[in-house]
């Protein structure tokens, strides 16, 4: 028997959901302007990178409440506060939170939808899960570099990237200012992580 979308449970998943991505969308702005601090300029973009597709989500999640136009949904729910100093932390914190709307939240919240026959809801459910897997193995992948002191440095042959200039350094680090733009380190990112970069242009 079909629900009606008003007394669903879907309804409150979807106002849950819009108000868990736009936080993190806040969370990782403010996590980049803290990546900025420590010079970090290369992270602080993969936040703000993050951010916006958080951005997207919430968009999508609000086009799925239009039947509810001029109601307000009363929700209740838990979400992070992650303060923390330190990078990697943050970066920890954004991995964990990532994973958690991948395997838990969002799995439940297609699977009700689903349930109450709102399929549509399902599908967005359960494609933004997907790309939430994305979200925590990026993060952890840039947790791991930094906390092996990898991230700019290699110990054999490897490329970085400036996120000012594309210039592409080749080396067993990266340099301290860029030889182009002499921008500062920071700037620089593995070309495995470099955004719209084939990864095999670290080769040639």
């Amino acid at each position: 028997m079909a629900v009606d979308f008003c007394k669903s449970r879907t309804k409150e998943n979807l106002m849950k959901a819009f108000a868990g991505e736009s936080q993190a969308r806040n969370r990782y702005t403010i996590a980049a302007e803290m990546a900025r601090e420590h010079h970090m300029y290369s992270v602080s973009r993969i936040f703000l990178f993050t951010a916006e597709q958080e951005r997207a989500h919430a968009h999508r999640y609000y086009e799925l409440l239009k039947e509810a136009e001029g109601e307000n949904i009363e929700i209740c729910g838990s979400f992070p506060v992650d303060t923390f100093d330190s990078l990697t932390d943050l970066l920890r914190a954004a991995q964990h939170n990532e994973t958690e709307e991948y395997k838990d939240v969002y799995q439940s919240f297609g699977d009700q939808a689903k349930e109450e026959g709102f399929l549509e809801a399902a599908s967005v459910f359960y494609q933004t899960a997907e790309v939430e897997n994305t979200h925590a193995k990026r993060f952890g992948a840039i947790k791991k570099l930094l906390e092996t002191n990898t991230y700019f440095e290699l110990g054999q042959e490897g490329a970085w990237m400036c996120l000012n200039c594309g210039h592409i350094h080749r080396g067993t680090k990266a340099p301290e200012v860029c030889p182009l733009c002499r921008h500062e380190k920071g700037f620089f990112i593995p070309l495995s992580l470099a955004p719209y970069t084939d990864g095999s242009i670290a080769v040639m």
